[in-house]
């Protein structure tokens, strides 16, 4: 799943590519994946992009046109969602349903930022992995329209995320498992599974720990919460979409490194398994050496 280093890279490629260019259409072929109907998706034929930003994972494609009001299209890639630039006219999408396409945002010609002539019909798609399909697109003429950008939390890169705002938010959270309020975006916006167990590998704090914590511990996981998320945008910061997947995954320490030696101090990353979903942790940096419940262990064992 992408996360706010990812997303805040992808805008930076993408506001590269389409600042200033006007779009032909957006096709949508996953008609599922399309929740608003008012504005059409034909309204934004001949608009053109303005500014590409991020609230939270959730991608914002401004587009304008003159003496009309402003529309967003706006992208949140789920767990298995992604971008791909096309720069060619595009080939017929196939039937829906039989390919990962979810839509097709198709340009007209142009010149990017770089001077360089853009070929009519170039753009890009939007993809999904798997058989479970939780891509969502939205057209609306406010991003607050779309529910999960209405009750987002603080972003924790933005300017007002201080440390005593952390503490207070650490506070509300009372005994709610850390791990689990560092991915509630509600809560904090931006941080999912991934990042949320560097952060925690960072600080050498358990997932399990309570919200509530001291201030020391407070700092060290703002330090680290701000080391590990700034740290991946700077390691993915003029990366194509294409090769955002690959760097993700290479600086990874513990997340998805299940049965590998922890970078740290060579004891082995262990992971917990829930009904969907994974997380993993060092228990030599992170448990005091101790091993956590894992319910599907659990399970076999009885």
């Amino acid at each position: 799943m992408p996360e706010l280093p990812e997303v805040h890279a992808l805008v930076t490629d993408l506001g590269t590519r389409l600042r200033g260019r006007t779009v032909e259409r957006l096709e949508i072929i996953a008609f599922a994946a399309l929740k608003t109907f008012d504005p059409p998706i034909s309204a934004l034929s001949g608009r053109t992009v303005t500014d590409v930003t991020r609230h939270g994972k959730f991608l914002d494609l401004l587009l304008e046109r003159e003496g009309e009001g402003e529309l967003h299209l706006i992208l949140h890639l789920a767990r298995a969602g992604w971008i791909r630039w096309r720069e060619a006219a595009p080939q017929r999408s196939g039937r829906p349903g039989k390919t990962p396409l979810a839509a097709r945002l198709v340009l007209d010609d142009g010149t990017a930022l770089d001077g360089t002539t853009l070929a009519k019909g170039s753009g890009f798609d939007v993809t999904e992995a798997g058989t479970k399909k939780s891509l969502a697109i939205y057209v609306v003429r406010d991003p607050r329209q779309v529910p999960g950008i209405a009750r987002l939390g603080p972003d924790p890169l933005g300017a007002g995320f201080t440390l005593e705002r952390f503490r207070r938010i650490l506070e509300a959270g009372g005994r709610k498992q850390i791990k689990g309020l560092l991915r509630d975006q509600a809560v904090i916006a931006g941080i999912g599974n991934a990042y949320s167990d560097e952060i925690l590998h960072a600080a050498r704090m358990s997932p399990f720990k309570p919200a509530a914590m001291s201030p020391d511990d407070a700092g060290s996981l703002f330090d680290a919460m701000q080391a590990t998320l700034r740290g991946a945008i700077e390691r993915a910061d003029g990366l194509a979409a294409s090769e955002l997947k690959r760097e993700k995954k290479s600086g990874l320490q513990v997340h998805g490194r299940t049965g590998e030696p922890c970078p740290v101090c060579g004891d082995t990353v262990r992971q917990v398994i829930y009904t969907d979903s994974t997380f993993q942790y060092c228990p030599t940096c992170q448990t005091g050496g101790k091993p956590l419940a894992d319910r599907v262990l659990s399970r076999l064992l009885k």
